[in-house]
């Protein structure tokens, strides 16, 4: 096993992307990705997320989970940047999840996003011997990624410092929800274990509390804005930060008001920069109810022309 985890953990900050994955008529649309990714690549991002919860990554055949990684990382060589990429998986049986550990071995990728086994919850005791036998067994490091809400199981502090001792466990997602759990592992984590926070509407705050940054799917859009928000507080101006991110704050509202990521997709189908909205069942695209709000935003905000991608 490769043991690239602590060049992960320095990278493991500030903004990353939680890629939307385009389809058109069915099929992963490789022009639409190519775009993306070269547009995302051009501002301040740190790092993709693939194939994760945004990435609608249940959906996806494994045929589909290396072209996507593939497309991905031969446009970030293109564009000059070497952006870090890591994968989404989840399961809720150990042995197949270490089989697509396996299987992805030996993909372009920096490390893996792994939620805790869904439906199964198992017991904290479950999860320690769950994430380590991932984490003895990958070839890349892994970062948790904790959203109780979906998974049916939350990953208690004691058993998240126990995880964070493992060599090849980089950090966190966290989507606990839970501002006073949050506080309490950030200010007990080891020096090297980085925390991300996952929750949109909480961004800010997370921030203020500690956390090292970043992975949002509202930064899809304004992700100049998203990044100042970070970049002026570490400045020291807090005040500056929060004006920021109140200026931001209601597409993370706009944003989830529907099973995401349909209404992210509709925005960025009526930017030009993926050309269709299409999500797989059992996601819909948005109701017209909320397509109508999406419109009135994006005349509000008058969507700048992109960037040459």
């Amino acid at each position: 096993m490769t043991d690239p985890t602590n060049d992960l953990a320095s990278r493991l900050q500030g903004l990353w992307l939680p890629l939307i994955t385009p389809f058109r008529d069915g099929e992963l649309d490789e022009a639409s990705l190519r775009r993306l990714v070269r547009y995302y690549a051009a501002g301040p991002v740190d790092g993709f997320i693939l194939a994760a919860t945004s990435g609608e990554g249940m959906s996806l055949r494994v045929d589909e989970l290396e072209r996507l990684v593939m497309v991905t990382r031969s446009e970030l060589s293109g564009s000059g940047r070497r952006l870090p990429i890591l994968l989404g998986l989840s399961g809720a049986s150990t042995a197949k999840v270490l089989d697509a550990l396996d299987e992805t071995a030996a993909w372009p990728i920096d490390g893996y996003l792994i939620a805790s086994p869904y439906y199964i919850r198992p017991s904290q005791r479950g999860l320690v011997q769950h994430f380590t036998a991932l984490a003895d067994h990958a070839s890349w490091p892994i970062v948790l990624y904790n959203i109780p809400y979906r998974t049916g199981v939350s990953l208690t502090n004691e058993t998240l410092l126990q995880l964070a001792l493992h060599p090849n466990i980089a950090g966190m997602k966290d989507c606990g929800a839970d501002r006073a759990q949050s506080i309490d592992f950030l200010s007990r984590r080891p020096p090297d274990f980085r925390v991300l926070t996952g929750e949109d509407a909480l961004y800010h705050e997370a921030l203020a509390d500690g956390a090292d940054g970043a992975i949002l799917l509202s930064a899809h859009l304004e992700t100049e804005a998203f990044a100042s928000v970070q970049t002026i507080m570490k400045q020291g101006d807090r005040g500056g930060a929060l004006a920021c991110w109140k200026a931001i704050s209601g597409l993370t509202r706009l944003l989830f008001a529907e099973p995401s990521p349909a209404p992210t997709k509709y925005w960025l189908k009526r930017s030009g920069l993926i050309d269709s909205a299409e999500v797989r069942l059992p996601m819909v695209e948005v109701s017209a109810e909320l397509a109508a709000l999406l419109d009135e935003e994006i005349e509000r905000r008058r969507l700048p022309l992109l960037r040459q991608a």
